[in-house]
C-alpha cells in the first residue's frame, strides 16, 4: 500500500505550469540562421534572457534577447505553447526567428507556419527609420489559421 501511496505521491505537482514567455524559457529556432541550426543539432536551445515590453511576459510578435550558444541575440515570438486570444492558434513549441539590430531576419527561410495575426502584429511595429519586420513575413513559407477562423470563414464565406 505505500508503496502505490509513494507512486502517487511522486505524480502530484503543487505548482501551476508556466504558459507564458519570461526569463529562462527554452525557446525553438525556427529559420535557418546558421548559428540556430548549431544550437538545435547541439540539443541547446536558446533560453529567452529579456522581454521587450512592459510587463516582461511575452506574447506573439514580441521581441525579445535569447541567450544561444554563448551568444546575445534578438529574436522575434512567433508561435506560443500557452493558450491563446480567439482567433490566434496554439503550437507545440515556443517558436523564435533570430533577427539583427535592424530587425532583419538572421536566417532566409521559416520553417514552421506562423499565425496570421503576426501580420497585422508586425505590420503595426514597424518604423520607417527604425526596425523593419516585414522581411519576416517575406521569408515565411506557410501561414496558419487557427480552427476557429477557419470555421469561421467558412460559415460567413470571407
Amino acid at each position: 500500500m505505500s508503496l502505490i501511496f509513494g507512486v502517487y505521491a511522486r505524480r502530484l505537482h503543487t505548482t501551476c505550469t508556466c504558459n507564458e514567455i519570461q526569463k529562462l524559457t527554452r525557446l525553438r529556432v525556427v529559420d535557418n540562421s546558421e548559428i540556430g541550426k548549431q544550437a538545435m543539432a547541439e540539443g541547446k536551445p536558446p533560453r529567452c534572457i529579456h522581454v521587450y515590453n512592459k510587463t516582461g511576459i511575452g506574447r506573439i510578435g514580441d521581441k525579445v534577447l535569447v541567450a544561444i550558444k554563448g551568444e546575445k541575440k534578438k529574436g522575434v515570438l512567433v508561435g506560443l505553447k500557452q493558450n491563446q486570444k480567439p482567433l490566434v492558434p496554439k503550437f507545440d513549441s515556443n517558436n523564435v526567428v533570430l533577427i539583427d539590430d535592424s530587425g532583419s531576419p538572421l536566417g532566409t527561410r521559416i520553417h514552421v507556419p506562423i499565425p496570421t495575426v503576426l501580420r497585422t502584429i508586425l505590420k503595426e511595429r514597424t518604423h520607417v527609420k527604425g526596425t523593419d519586420f516585414t522581411k519576416i513575413l517575406a521569408i515565411a513559407t506557410k501561414y496558419q489559421d487557427s480552427p476557429q477562423q477557419s470555421v469561421f470563414s467558412y460559415l460567413f464565406k470571407i
